[in-house]
């Protein structure tokens, strides 16, 4: 592609993300999309072939997730809590992910692919490589789950918390799963 092509992407990425963040998945049309671009929908195909195939492409991102292995061990749940709240309030795209995953199977497997392809290295890294993938799991349900709650839901309790307040909550019980003491 040439560089007029990767800017007309970069557009239909643009407007997709804000689409999708201001009108959910299911809401979101290609014509709202191209609209919003100043493109034709056929474009929008063109590039992408289909909203899914959109979706993915917009919700594309690297969860960061930091370098346990740079910090002491005991810390890793706590660096690991500290981090996915900076993500979280930081960036709407795991949020719209979060939102929508829970009433669309293309979005929920776009949202255990990044999970599970980002978090289980973290955890093999962290302990017994043969149970990373178990650990891993049950890490993004805490963490999940906290963040459907606080930021979804918004549960007052959790919305009320400090962000060091989770950590000292929620640190121990994912420094269990991601990097357990033998």
């Amino acid at each position: 592609m040439g560089r007029r092509s990767e800017d007309t992407k970069a557009l239909i990425l643009a407007a997709a993300r804000e689409r999708f963040a201001a009108d959910g998945y299911d809401r979101a049309t290609i014509r709202a999309i191209a609209a919003d671009a100043g493109i034709d929908p056929s474009m929008v195909m063109r590039y992408f072939g289909n909203k899914e195939r959109l979706f993915a492409a917009a919700a594309e991102f690297d969860l960061e997730l930091p370098d346990l292995m740079s910090a002491p061990p005991e810390d890793a749940g706590a660096m690991l809590v500290g981090h996915f709240l900076d993500r979280w309030e930081r960036d709407e795209a795991l949020l719209i992910l979060l939102r929508t995953a829970v009433t669309n199977d293309a979005v929920a497997e776009r949202m255990r692919s990044i999970f599970s392809g980002q978090l289980v290295p973290v955890a093999a890294k962290a302990g017994d490589p043969a149970t990373a993938p178990a650990r891993a799991a049950l890490a993004a349900s805490q963490i999940l789950g906290m963040a459907l709650c606080r930021y979804v839901l918004a549960l007052p309790p959790l919305v009320a918390m400090t962000r060091q307040e989770l950590i000292e909550w929620l640190g121990p019980v994912i420094q269990r799963y991601v990097a357990p003491t033998p």
